[in-house]
Formats: C-alpha cells, sequence, structure tokens
C-alpha cells in the first residue's frame, strides 16, 4: 500500500497557523523559521513574529517575558539546540515560574541524517521530561502533530515541548483522529508483546508488528505521543502480556523506555528497550541510519522475536 509521507515539522507550522486564531499567539525565530516552519505564521502574522537571530538562549528568555505580558509565545528551534543550549533558560526562567511558553523542537532523532552528531537530537525527551511542569510531546505523524500543536498552544496554560522531525515520515492517522494530550492510543491489539512507540517509530512499529503477526506473535502496538505526563493506565494495561519492547529515536538513558521503566518499576514485567544506545549519531541519510541503529521495522520485529525467545527459555 502506498502510503503518503510528510515531515512532522509541516504538522507543527500547521498547527501553529491553527492557534494564531487566538490573538495572543505570537512566534519567535532564531534565522531558520523557513526550515523549522514558523515561516508561515511569519507570513501571515508579521506583525506577530519575531526575528531574534541566531541565539536560542535570548530568544527563550524574551519568551518568557512575552509570556509574562501576557502572551502566548512559541519559540522554535533545532531540538539539539533548543533544549540543550537553553536549558539553563528553560528550567529557571520558564519551567521554574510555571509560564506558559511552547518550544518547538525540530529536527529531532537521527534522521536529520547527512547534518550528523552535532545536530541529531537525541537526548532532549531526557532533558525536558526531568523539568518540573514541563509537558513533553513527540507525534507519530504531521496529522498528528497539527492537532498536538493546536492543543498545547491552546488547551494547556503551561510549558510544552514538542519535538518534530525533518524528514517525510509516512502519514497514517487522520487530520480528525481523536486526540488528548497524556492519553495514549492503542493503534494495534495483541497478547503476546505490547510494543511501545513514539515519534516516527511507531509506524516502524506497527509494521514490525505485521511481520511479526505472520510469524504467530500477535503484538499491542502503543501509540505514547505525551511522554509527559505519561499515560500509566495505558502503560499498565500494556505490561498485562508480560513482555514490553520500548522503540524510540532517542537515547535509552533518560528517554521514553527509561519513563515507562519508573512506571513499571513496582510492576514486575519484562522490558526490552530499542533506541539509541549510549553514543553519539554519526552521518548518512536518513535510510542508512535508521538501519545501521535497528530502527526499521524489520530490526524492530526481529528484536522483537528474540526477546520473545530468550524470556521464554529463561521460563
Amino acid at each position: 500500500m502506498n502510503i503518503p509521507a510528510k515531515p512532522t515539522r509541516d504538522g507543527f507550522g500547521e498547527g501553529l497557523l491553527d492557534a494564531a486564531s487566538n490573538p495572543s499567539v505570537v512566534a519567535l525565530g532564531s534565522d531558520i523559521s523557513d526550515s523549522v516552519r514558523t515561516k508561515w505564521f511569519a507570513d501571515e502574522y508579521p506583525e506577530r513574529f519575531f526575528s531574534l537571530g541566531i541565539a536560542e538562549q535570548n530568544a527563550t528568555g524574551v519568551a518568557a517575558g512575552l509570556s509574562l505580558a501576557g502572551f502566548i509565545p512559541v519559540v522554535a528551534n533545532y531540538g539539539v539546540f533548543a533544549s540543550g543550549r537553553a536549558f539553563d533558560q528553560i528550567r529557571t526562567s520558564i519551567c521554574y515560574p510555571n509560564l506558559n511558553v511552547k518550544i518547538c523542537g525540530a529536527h529531532g532523532g537521527i534522521s536529520v541524517g547527512p547534518d550528523g552528531a552535532t545536530h541529531q537530537a537525541l537526548c532532549e525527551i531526557a532533558l525536558m521530561r526531568v523539568l518540573p511542569n514541563m509537558t513533553v510531546i513527540v507525534p507519530c505523524d504531521s496529522n498528528q502533530t497539527r492537532v498536538a500543536t493546536k492543543s498545547a498552544i491552546l488547551d494547556i496554560d503551561s510549558p510544552v515541548y514538542i519535538r518534530t522531525g525533518r524528514e517525510p515520515i509516512s502519514l497514517f492517522t487522520e487530520p480528525d483522529e481523536p486526540f488528548e494530550i497524556g492519553v495514549a492510543i492503542f493503534r494495534r491489539r495483541g497478547g503476546d508483546v505490547s510494543i511501545i512507540a513514539c515519534g516516527a517509530m511507531v509506524y516502524e512499529s506497527m509494521c514490525a508488528a505485521e511481520l511479526l503477526s505472520a510469524k504467530g506473535i500477535e503484538a499491542n502496538v502503543i501509540d505514547l505521543h505525551t511522554i509527559k505526563p505519561i499515560d500509566e493506565k495505558a502503560i499498565l494495561e500494556a505490561a498485562a502480556c508480560g513482555a514490553i519492547i520500548t522503540v524510540e529515536e532517542h537515547q535509552i538513558i533518560g528517554g521514553m523506555g527509561s519513563a515507562i521503566a519508573e512506571v513499571l518499576s513496582k510492576h514486575p514485567v519484562s522490558i526490552e528497550m530499542i533506541g539509541i544506545n549510549d553514543r553519539f549519531g554519526e552521518s548518512g541519510s536518513p535510510e542508512e541510519l535508521l538501519e545501521y541503529f535497528g530502527l526499521t521495522a524489520n530490526a524492530i520485529a526481529e528484536r522483537t522475536e528474540r526477546f520473545l525467545s530468550e524470556r521464554k527459555n529463561v521460563g
């Protein structure tokens, strides 16, 4: 089946425009507005867009000030800089006073490709979810990103970090699909294992589940689009089968898998975490890197099958 593809950064740009019906929404850019899709807002509402140059820390501080003045500021930068370079400003000037600022971290994960390790955001989920008052969202496709962005801007009166990607990924959700921040979605049902994923890894996990089904293994696939606040109820439901696979385009340490393990620390269940294992990324095409780091549907299916086999042998 030929499924159309679209970058989640496009969904962010569209969601920002949807939210612009509220005149309090303003956007801040750092010389990459075209790349992170805030340019679409700037073209429509130039009087509500502020270009602050290559100064991510300053942009974050300005956003805090605008929030105190009653605006809803949206800051967008490459995720590696939005989360890392401006971490102190996010922590002290936004999260500590619990200000209504929205941050889009674009170009998340290794699929940025040739930009290499310096521009591949692989630890921002960990950095953002550790901050009090911060909501962390990692949408699975462009349609979901559009709805999540609008909801994050208009429905939550506190800091939000949204992760988006540069490369086109399969557009498999419907534009009008129900979405609620903090409520995970069961994309597929099965009783043998639960695969919990976020971002682009949700579709890869669904494809992996089909490969497993052909071998007689039926998997749940859970779209954990909100990493914080995490949906404990859905995770416990997923754990009922006794085996969980977590899949993320992020460091295993401190990421989505770690957040799930925290929830399950008092509930005995076998967990296998798939992601980036304590290392930096590399340059290459997105396809090459996903293959290299074992984040394709085939690799996920193989890891799941091996994990279940090892678990059975131990049992």
